[in-house]
């Protein structure tokens, strides 16, 4: 694997697996001396496939992948909001620079239908777009009584305290200003808010926290990487973000068996639970959805079909036959269906090997 810059937690995990992590240092997003030494490394140790994910990478990656003649060139697009792209607003500038390096690629992984829909109105060819989702360890995220136990009282929480809880970065698009307001009144000697993350929003959400006269009763926690600790300290789970390409967050509550309260969550399209409610993104609504969730306190239990359909092996399975077939096509672009099943993969003889561009 290769990292532009800051490598960070998930490089590590990948390094402790036994992975090559190769961290390239990039210091800004023009630095393009970058570009000739991923192409450097990719000629050295001739990689069969190339998968780029998220944006710096997919431009910077595919596009040395096709200087180095990499068979198999594979982006995975996870952000692409309506009006970001991870954050970064869609100027033609950006936008233009992506779909030119998305030339050099035979297909661009959407992690959820509402991607693959941006995709095409962004201008990516519909026939190089296929749909694979994120795919989620549910034993990493497995509900843990002793981590609640130990996350609680460090964090200043008993046993008896009813929690709600969020996961996330705390910037404007994940809208937990509204959640704060919208808890304010539920909030009394039982009953606590917990956010887990950081970012930009903070000491403004902090205020209206005071504001509220709930600063006592809203437990900022920071950013923490313990997911499978802290979303089993939480009795109940809310995603209120304005706009979301997958619901990762979402899913990871369910499978640690919470209730879900969420504003949207593309990954739930089509998946009849009632675990997960969807709730409406104003103050009104989203009180009376918790007041009825806090009041029901419902226990945790499973939603099988998510571990149908999101599990790791389930995922990669896929995409390691899309791998497979564009190998075995020497990386021309798939028809429309093609690879979307392990019955079309093993056609071409060896493993393949491959390397992940991140940014």
């Amino acid at each position: 694997m290769a990292a532009l810059y800051n490598a960070g937690e998930v490089a590590e995990m990948i390094s402790d697996a036994g992975v090559t992590v190769h961290d390239l240092g990039m210091s800004s997003n023009t630095e393009l001396s970058a570009l000739w030494r991923l192409r450097s490394l990719m000629r050295a140790r001739r990689f069969d496939a190339v998968h780029t994910h998220l944006y710096r990478s997919c431009v910077y990656g595919r596009l040395a992948a096709r200087l180095a003649g990499v068979p198999v060139i594979v982006g995975t697009e996870h952000s692409i909001g309506e009006t970001h792209l991870e954050r970064r607003r869609m100027s033609t500038g950006v936008r233009l620079l992506y779909l030119a390096t998305d030339r050099c690629a035979q297909t661009t992984i959407a992690v959820s239908e509402t991607v693959a829909q941006r995709l095409r109105q962004w201008g990516v060819p519909g026939g190089k777009t296929r749909v694979i989702p994120n795919g989620i360890d549910f034993d990493r995220v497995a509900f843990d009584q002793q981590a609640r136990s130990h996350t609680r009282e460090e964090l200043g929480l008993s046993e008896h305290h009813r929690v709600v809880g969020v996961l996330g970065r705390l910037d404007p698009n994940k809208r937990f200003d509204l959640l704060i307001e919208a808890a304010a009144p539920l909030l009394d000697e039982s009953t606590r808010l917990l956010l887990v993350g950081d970012g930009p929003e903070r000491q403004r959400l902090e205020g209206i926290a005071r504001e509220h006269g709930v600063a006592d009763r809203v437990v900022f926690a920071g950013q923490r990487s313990d997911v499978a600790a802290v979303l089993s300290a939480f009795d109940l789970f809310v995603a209120c973000s304005k706009q979301e390409t997958f619901g990762l967050s979402v899913l990871e509550a369910l499978a640690n068996g919470l209730i879900a309260l969420y504003t949207t969550c593309p990954a739930l399209e089509g998946v009849d639970t009632d675990r997960a409610v969807e709730v409406p993104g104003e103050q009104e609504g989203m009180r009376a959805a918790l007041r009825k969730e806090l009041d029901a306190a419902r226990p945790r239990a499973q939603v099988p079909r998510l571990r149908e359909l999101y599990g790791m092996e389930a995922v990669t399975e896929r995409i390691d036959a899309l791998y497979e077939r564009l190998l075995a096509n020497r990386g021309e672009p798939l028809g429309q269906g093609d690879a979307e099943t392990a019955q079309a993969a093993r056609t071409a003889g060896g493993p393949v090997t491959g390397q992940g561009v991140h940014g």
